[in-house]
């Protein structure tokens, strides 16, 4: 029965790791809109060079991602602070046209706001009263929406001269006018066959546009690019995986890398994408890229004998004019468990034992808060901010963790802490300055980990290598609550100088949101639950909060307009959470609001109330139920292979995406339509023909009819 336990806690936790056959009903009518007056709108002022640079004592804009260089989103802003909080209220809110997960950063530059929603949609807003200035949508075809691990979000825009710079989802990268969102230049950054996505902000150093992607869970061989933001022109690419030694290498870190793995890796991709965070030194002149997770997981699939396998999992310095690689430091050697290093990372200049030291910070997924010297990689610390069993300590001497016995599931499955949602995940943390205190989204996701080596390799298709049948959550609501009470999610306070915990906020549950600390003794951060909240930076207390109807990833910014201060979030409940948490998510009763939320102090404005049948539904009586016990757990395996990674465990959905168990009867009359035909793929909905045979349709439906049933009983 213990064994049991534990080996359903496998899909608890992976259940939350990405999206593969994504559905979308919001479709904008025209992918540019110019909405206001331009006479009424704040002017466009250029963003150069020097403001970037300078951008810390730029205290009443958010220039680029992490407001500085640094990446250190702290505002020096204190009108709002500890004393006067409790005044704080909403100034303005502006609807965002979508029904799918918000995780944006927004861009403020002199009283204008950019920002992305889902589908990689640009909104242009007056930062003083929310009114929108322009739209701009990318329309990215919805079948794309397939490749997307985790769902189909964006993290937002750059900003330089008098234009702004954006991903999609399916592989570009855009220039837009700032002044009209017309589009200056569209660049294709992918190979069109392996499944990439973009879902990243991009960053701008000295007129390059730099910019990443994802895929690595699908086959993909990662990789950074730097375009010229005239022109779109490609100026350098930097691959963190080595390609098949035969073509050659494109550089010498490359022909050193490939020495670190073996077998035939580069058939089916390497992974290693540069999805998300990076960071920027301009007196060392060092652009610093966090590298993902291995492609499949499993090392023994892509790299037998084992191996370091660079650059996976690993900080990569480069620099920013050419592309040139500096240094490495590899958090996880020869990654096995989609350890990515592609958290967020902080620069800042500590005091590490009375001597001054110029540091990077980061807490990636395998639950080890690392401080590395940035001048030159060199291992200062790295000590555990939460419970982690996979490695009892990193070894000072080499940097290299000391792995657990069976940590690699070598001989059986393996109960993991953390899993492979991370003990931290994309939600960016912020440094106070002048505390010289972190403050981290931690979370506690435990694990099972186990070998499906003989699975074959599937292009254009999620490739693990781990035995996801390991991981069905139990029906039995008792033992899901026990499950439940191992699955914790926290807003912490990090020393960094004595790597130790200063105090803690414990959140009712993991994906919490991004943070935003300020000088006036404050500290931001969203919840999964809809609580935007505000807490004493020295104490942890919460100090204020307001419901904001839709679960929070994104994070904060703060910046001034006319001479008050207000801090903005992006909420919107979704991301991969949402996606796949199955009756743990589907219980909370979340919706998706995608709004972006201002407070100032006084501020007056109210959310709309959400009616009454927003709220509810009822569950349709579902057609005859096959009770043919090998069939349905022939279509539940075939479910969680094809269709848990959007629909959720056990086919109960979070709210973003339809719940398969409320299907109607005309849904169930046109199933082979739909899961072979095709026939939703505009709303991002792909067919199964040539890849799931009739009988497997079939089985798969008596599972969705099996649980439709299940769900149905309970609440009738």
């Amino acid at each position: 029965m213990k064994n049991n336990l534990l080996i359903t806690i496998a899909l608890l936790m992976l259940i939350f790791s990405c999206s593969q056959e994504n559905k979308n009903t919001d479709i904008l009518n025209s992918s540019q809109k110019i909405v206001s007056d331009k006479a009424s709108n704040p002017p466009v002022t250029q963003v150069n060079k020097e403001r970037l640079i300078n951008a810390n004592k730029d205290s009443r804009n958010w220039l680029s991602h992490g407001r500085t260089y640094d990446e250190q989103r702290y505002s020096p802003l204190q009108e709002i602070n500890d004393g006067n909080v409790n005044n704080l209220g909403l100034a303005w809110y502006f609807d965002i046209p979508t029904r799918r997960g918000m995780e944006a950063t927004s861009i403020v530059v002199d009283g204008r706001m950019y920002v992305t929603g889902s589908w990689s949609i640009v909104y242009a807003i007056d930062a003083s009263n929310g009114k929108e200035i322009w739209r701009y949508d990318p329309e990215v075809p919805k079948e794309w929406a397939k490749y997307a691990c985790c769902d189909v979000v964006n993290r937002g825009v750059a900003a330089w001269e008098n234009n702004i710079y954006f991903g999609t989802l399916d592989g570009y990268l855009i220039s837009l006018d700032a002044e009209t969102g017309k589009v200056l230049w569209r660049i294709d950054t992918i190979d069109r066959k392996p499944p990439y996505t973009i879902t990243g902000a991009p960053r701008v150093i000295d007129g390059l546009v730099i910019i990443g992607n994802g895929g690595a869970d699908y086959g993909v061989r990662g990789y950074v690019s730097a375009y010229d933001a005239r022109n779109g022109e490609l100026r350098w690419r930097f691959y963190t995986v080595p390609g098949n030694p035969k073509n050659g290498f494109e550089n010498s870190s490359m022909e050193k890398a490939a020495q670190t793995w073996n077998g035939e890796w580069w058939k089916i991709g390497g992974g290693g994408t540069v999805w998300d965070s990076m960071a920027y030194d301009p007196i060392l002149d060092l652009l610093y890229i966090g590298v993902g997770n291995g492609s499949p997981w499993n090392q023994k699939i892509r790299s037998p004998n084992g191996g370091d396998n660079l650059f996976l999992s690993s900080i990569v310095a480069l620099r920013p004019k050419t592309g040139e690689y500096v240094w490495h430091y590899q958090t996880t050697p020869g990654e096995t468990w989609d350890f990515t290093a592609t958290q967020h990372m902080i620069l800042a200049d500590i005091s590490i034992k009375g001597d001054a030291r110029k540091v990077i910070m980061q807490a990636p997924k395998n639950g080890f808060f690392y401080i590395l010297d940035r001048e030159n990689g060199e291992l200062i610390s790295a000590e555990p901010y939460v419970n982690v069993n996979w490695a009892s300590h990193i070894n000072r001497e080499n940097g290299r963790p000391v792995e657990a016995p069976n940590a690699r599931y070598e001989d059986g499955p393996f109960l993991i802490f953390p899993g492979p949602l991370g003990a931290h995940n994309w939600h960016p943390m912020a440094f106070n300055p002048t505390n010289k205190l972190i403050y981290l989204p931690s979370q506690e996701i435990p694990f099972v980990f186990g070998d499906d080596k003989d699975s074959p390799f599937e292009e254009s298709a999620w490739n693990t290598g781990t035995n996801f049948e390991l991981a069905a959550a139990p029906d039995d609501p008792s033992a899901l609550a026990e499950i439940a009470k191992m699955i914790r999610g926290q807003l912490v306070a990090w020393d960094p100088e004595k790597q130790t915990e200063v105090w803690r906020y414990q959140h009712a549950g993991p994906w919490n949101g991004g943070v935003l600390a300020t000088a006036g003794n404050l500290v931001f951060q969203g919840s999964l639950i809809g609580e935007f909240a505000a807490y004493n930076a020295t104490t942890g207390e919460r100090v204020w909060q307001f419901p904001s109807q839709t679960g929070i990833a994104a994070a904060p910014v703060s910046y001034a307009v006319n001479g008050e201060q207000y801090i903005s979030v992006a909420v919107g409940w979704g991301t991969m959470f949402s996606l796949v948490g199955g009756e743990m998510t589907a219980s909370l009763g979340l919706k998706n609001y995608s709004r972006i939320l201002s407070f100032k102090l006084g501020g007056n404005d109210a959310l709309p109330t959400i009616p009454l049948n927003q709220m509810t539904a009822t569950i349709p009586q579902p057609p005859k139920n096959i009770k043919d016990p090998k069939v349905i757990s022939s279509g539940k395996s075939i479910y969680i292979k094809r269709c848990w990674s959007c629909h959720g465990d056990g086919a109960a959905s979070g709210g973003t995406i339809p719940d398969l168990r409320y299907m109607k009867n005309e849904t169930h009359v046109a199933w082979d339509a739909i899961v072979m035909g095709g026939s939703l793929k505009h709303r991002g909905m792909p067919g199964f023909l040539g890849i799931l045979a009739k009988d497997e349709s079939d089985a798969l439906h008596a599972y969705v009819i099996d649980r439709a049933w299940l769900a149905f009983n309970k609440k009738n």
